[in-house]
């Protein structure tokens, strides 16, 4: 087995790295049984030893492997959630026309989507009173360090953190009302906006990747290497902004499904098949 080559600027232990992804999402490894041991790997590439290593810690870093001490490398198990990010418009009057995918969807989005998939998803909910971001209050017609209501959820799913999601609202907007509250809301957050006639019809999605910070690390537990897919919604009714909601997705567990344009056809269309996660190729 030889190591495919390169440019010049590429050195060994990348490209041992990138032959080893490939057989990773080809579905040579499986997560039942450890991957070739150090001194295998060396005979099979013709490499030294260090440049074995170097191109595991490479895979080590970005979330695909992980080493059980005692036990050997192995893939690491990440079930990959599709969480679909657009939903219908709700109807403002009955005379309206009948609802259109957009980008405005519930939280019980999320315990659909769980519950299609056989696991079992937990949220802890906590709320905060704090200075307004300067990108949050801009969103949100503010004047930056005003004082914003903010709801936090810590979704986990099968006890594996999954996703830090935080509503702001404005606090003039919050007082007063449930959102003030510590708890899960029956029917969302979206039933009491409804109720103060400030329905969401639409909204503006930005997606950025960046790696997390030291407590978004600590608490996603996911590989040094292993980025943040970060979701930033802004919510409009009629009048403007509702609210702004940034949701933090771990990038080797979540997956953001969006529509566009007509999708009628669709639902006369057999489901595609979802993409294969190469960490789970072969598994039982």
């Amino acid at each position: 087995m030889t190591i495919p080559r390169g440019t010049a600027q590429s050195p060994k232990y990348q490209r041992l790295a990138a032959d080893l992804r490939r057989r990773i999402a080809e579905g040579e490894f499986t997560t039942a049984a450890a991957l070739p041991v150090e001194s295998e790997l060396e005979r099979q590439y013709g490499v030294a030893r260090n440049t074995v290593r170097l191109a595991v810690d490479v895979l080590v870093n970005e979330g695909r492997l992980v080493r059980l001490q005692g036990k050997g490398t192995y893939l690491r198990e990440h079930p990959v959630l599709d969480h679909r990010a657009y939903g219908p418009v709700p109807r403002l009057e009955p005379q309206d026309p009948a609802p259109l995918d957009c980008l405005a969807t519930p939280s019980a989005v999320y315990r659909g989507e769980a519950d299609d998939s056989g696991r079992e998803l937990t949220v802890d909910f906590e709320m905060m009173i704090v200075r307004a971001r300067v990108d949050i209050a801009e969103r949100l017609g503010l004047r930056p360090g005003e004082a914003i209501v903010v709801r936090r959820q810590l979704r986990l799913l099968d006890r594996e953190p999954y996703s830090i999601e935080e509503s702001h609202y404005r606090a003039g907007l919050a007082a007063g009302t449930p959102l003030m509250e510590p708890d899960q809301i029956d029917g969302g957050d979206e039933a009491v906006l409804a109720a103060l006639g400030r329905t969401e019809v639409g909204a503006v999605d930005h997606l950025v990747a960046r790696m997390p910070g030291p407590e978004e690390a600590q608490w996603f537990q996911g590989g040094p290497g292993v980025p943040l897919v970060v979701q930033t919604r802004v919510t409009y009714d009629r009048r403007g902004p509702v609210r702004v909601i940034e949701t933090r997705y771990s990038a080797d567990r979540s997956r953001l499904v969006y529509g566009v344009g007509d999708l009628a056809a669709r639902t006369t269309l057999p489901a595609p098949a979802a993409p294969v996660d190469p960490a789970r190729a072969d598994a039982p």
